[in-house]
């Protein structure tokens, strides 16, 4: 009894200290950061990079499917490797910086694989900013399909 009342405190006080997850989907164009510059900004992504759809976000982290798990020769999750993301938040461009932390392979069969990456915010671009939290408050605005479910990282 004191046991199960102690693991339902702590998967309260748990779910409190996580950020809100919404389920939004809106296109998403991702690349690699540019290792060469000391200060790594979010820019845009006009080399190689994927586009896909987010999942979900927050204002820790952010999911998002792609039809691949790596760029040419380079994967995006793993060795601490920083990736530019563009939201396209009704035409307006909102940009991130993240590090990939987590990937899972979803879809049947081999002409729909689709890799779910979940990725950690390290930065959002200043004049983003504004944007991304309006975003994470209202979801997308008009034109962009949405689904305003809340959920809370229990398992």
């Amino acid at each position: 009894m004191l046991r199960e009342l102690v693991a339902r405190f702590s998967s309260t006080i748990a779910e409190r200290r996580a950020s809100v997850r919404r389920k939004y989907s809106v296109p998403i164009k991702v690349c690699f950061s540019p290792d060469k510059s000391p200060v790594r900004r979010a820019g845009p992504c006009e080399e190689a990079y994927l586009s896909g759809e987010t999942c979900d976000a927050s204002e820790t982290g952010i999911g998002f499917e792609v039809s691949s798990i790596r760029i040419k020769e380079r994967y995006l999750v793993g060795q601490d490797r920083l990736l530019n993301v563009e939201l396209d938040l009704s035409g307006r461009k909102v940009r991130l910086t993240v590090r990939g932390v987590r990937y899972e392979r979803v879809g049947i069969h081999l002409t729909n694989e689709r890799y779910l990456i979940g990725a950690e915010i390290i930065e959002v671009n200043p004049e983003d900013q504004p944007a991304y939290t309006r975003f994470l408050k209202h979801g997308p605005m008009k034109g962009q399909a949405t689904t305003s479910i809340i959920e809370v990282g229990v398992e």
